[in-house]
C-alpha cells in the first residue's frame, strides 16, 4: 500500500529524515516507532504532504505521488490524524461526524460511532466531552470515508493506560472490518505491541530495526535507543 525509497527532509544541513527504507503492506497495522526527535512525524508529514522532501520517492498502491498535492492525496484515500486534537468545538459530536460523513461519502457512520463508543456523547458539544473521547471522535474522522491507508500520529497521547489499550483495540478492530491499512506513530508501547504486525524504528532520522515486533523488540540496538528497561 505504501513505499518510502531513500525519502530524506533537510532543515539546512540536519536531515530530520534520512534515506527512509519503509514497506506497509496492505491492510496491516505498521507501527513507526522511536525516541522523541527521531523524525517519525516528519515522516507522516510528508507521506500527506504537509511537507515536500528533500529526495526521495513516496510510492502510494504502486504510484509515484511524491509531487502531489495534500488535497490530491486526500482524494485518493490518505487520511490522517494529528497529534493535537483537530475536532470543531462549537459543534456537537454528531454534527461534526454527519458533517465529515457527508463530505466523504461514508455510508455506515452507525458503526465507527458504536464501535469507538461514542454514542452517549453525540448530543454534547466536542469541548464538553473528555480529552479521551475527543480522541475517539478524532480517529472516527480519519476513518470516515472508508480510506485506503489512515497515518495516525500518537493518537493515544495523553491517555490513560487503559484508555489507551482501549482505543487500540477499538481500532484494530475497526481497520481488520474495513480492510484499511495504519500506519501509526506512538510512544505508547503497549499499543504497538498489541496491535501491531509491523515495526520499523527510527533514530535521528534513520531506521536502525524493521520486523515483527517480537523480533524488533531483541534488537540490542532498539532496546539500547529507545525500548530500554521497557523491552
Amino acid at each position: 500500500m505504501l513505499e518510502l525509497k531513500g525519502l530524506t527532509f533537510a532543515y539546512g544541513a540536519v536531515k530530520a529524515v534520512n534515506q527512509v527504507d519503509l514497506f506497509v503492506e496492505k491492510g496491516s497495522i505498521h507501527g513507526l516507532i522511536g525516541p522523541n526527535g527521531a523524525g517519525k512525524s516528519t515522516c507522516i508529514e510528508l507521506i500527506s504532504g504537509n511537507r515536500k522532501p528533500t529526495a526521495g520517492m513516496i510510492v502510494y498502491d504502486g504510484q509515484d505521488i511524491t509531487a502531489k498535492s495534500i488535497s490530491w492525496r486526500r482524494h485518493a484515500g490518505i487520511s490522517r490524524s494529528f497529534q493535537r486534537i483537530s475536532v470543531f468545538d462549537g459543534l456537537t459530536v454528531a454534527d461534526q461526524l454527519e458533517l465529515a460523513a457527508r463530505a466523504v461519502g461514508e455510508s455506515d457512520l452507525d458503526t465507527i460511532v458504536a464501535e469507538l463508543d461514542l454514542g452517549n456523547t453525540l448530543t454534547e458539544h466536542c469541548e464538553a466531552v473528555s480529552y479521551g473521547e475527543q480522541r475517539r471522535v478524532d480517529i472516527a474522522l480519519a476513518l470516515l470515508g472508508e480510506p485506503p491507508l489512515v497515518l495516525l500520529d500518537e493518537p493515544a497521547a495523553g491517555l490513560s493506560r487503559d484508555e489507551s489499550l482501549q482505543l487500540a483495540d477499538h481500532l484494530a478492530h475497526l481497520a481488520e472490518e474495513r480492510g484499511t491499512t495504519v500506519l501509526i506513530v506512538e510512544h505508547h508501547l503497549e499499543v504497538v505491541f498489541r496491535i501491531c504486525s509491523r515495526l520499523s524504528v527510527l533514530e535521528q532520522g534513520s531506521v536502525i530495526a524493521d520486523g515483527v515486533p517480537e523480533e524488533v523488540r531483541r534488537e540490542p540496538r532498539v532496546m539500547e535507543a529507545y525500548l530500554g528497561r521497557a523491552a
